[in-house]
């Protein structure tokens, strides 16, 4: 199972543009990805990767989850992008993201050119991750495959703006809600890609919100896929980030309790607490169920770095 990494706010950042990457450097965010497709024109993405490794290389980036978006299989870049990014600064770099993923076949070529660069840089094997960003149909029906495709997949990506064109979507409107549609038009995407994930113990992260500006919005429609039980989102813009940190984080209160079911059902179900299969926590019945559910937001409270405010005590003690 990949490594359960806080992936709260997932910031783009141009490698086309030094000034964004160094600014990048002190940013809130969880994680960074240094994108070497979309953000960056064709003729500028060999000065990009360059720009990247020197960004990566000089470090300053703290705790936060480091990432570069290479381009997809389709185009003549990818290649490149692997061999000079991986063979210049793999020993800084944490995963890379795979846009447009048609296929489980694209991401196993991804890792086996990874091993071999690494293999060729005296990296060790196996350790920089895959995001797997889902963007077209023919990647929403392979998902399953894809989440599955190699030991490397950390995360599903959704891709909403190439998405909507890839099935033909009549909106403009990316990330928000229409006025003609009665809910969220792309809510069954996003339960597939996270059903995938969840079913192959890898991370979902929710895309993009293109009005930057309107960061109640914004707000909404993350909580819309925090809700589901998405790890985070990609953000756009430094304003977006304290709002995607707050909104995938669980309220201290639900992390405390969480964090209480846990220990009160370890202690119920031991020789202690009289080997119980179920126990009263106050007023509430906990059993194996409420464990796996307080497990969950626990899991995103520790990922987050947050720590309890109460404590269990046994009944009598």
């Amino acid at each position: 199972m990949a490594e359960l990494r806080s992936r709260r706010s997932n910031l783009a950042v141009p490698g086309s543009n030094p000034r964004f990457l160094e600014k990048a450097k002190g940013l809130p965010a969880d994680q960074v990805f240094l994108d070497l497709e979309d953000a960056c024109a064709p003729l500028a993405k060999p000065a990009a990767r360059k720009n990247v490794v020197a960004a990566l290389n000089e470090g300053g980036w703290g705790e936060k989850v480091r990432a570069v978006r290479v381009n997809d299989w389709t185009t003549e870049w990818t290649h490149t992008d692997v061999i000079e990014v991986v063979g210049g600064a793999g020993a800084e770099l944490d995963c890379l993201v795979l846009p447009k993923v048609a296929g489980a076949a694209q991401v196993q070529a991804l890792d086996l050119l990874l091993t071999q660069v690494e293999k060729a840089s005296g990296l060790e094997v196996g350790r920089i991750g895959i995001e797997a960003q889902i963007e077209t149909a023919q990647g929403l029906a392979d998902v399953h495959g894809i989440a599955a495709a190699s030991p490397r997949v950390e995360t599903l990506v959704f891709g909403p703006a190439d998405f909507m064109a890839s099935i033909g979507m009549r909106s403009l409107v990316v990330g928000g809600l229409h006025p003609d549609y009665p809910g969220d038009p792309l809510h069954s995407v996003l339960v597939q890609i996270l059903v995938a994930a969840r079913a192959n113990g890898v991370q979902a992260i929710d895309g993009p919100f293109l009005q930057v500006r309107d960061v109640p919005a914004f707000t909404a429609a993350a909580r819309r896929s925090a809700m589901l039980g998405f790890d985070g989102k990609w953000v756009l813009h430094p304003d977006q980030i304290a709002a995607a940190n707050e909104v995938y984080s669980p309220a201290q209160e639900d992390y405390d309790h969480a964090e209480l079911i846990l220990d009160a059902y370890a202690w119920a179900t031991s020789d202690a607490g009289g080997r119980k299969g179920s126990a009263m926590l106050g007023d509430e019945m906990i059993d194996e169920a409420s464990r796996k559910m307080a497990l969950v937001v626990a899991g995103k409270g520790r990922a987050a770095g947050m720590s309890r405010t109460s404590a269990f005590t046994p009944p009598g003690e």
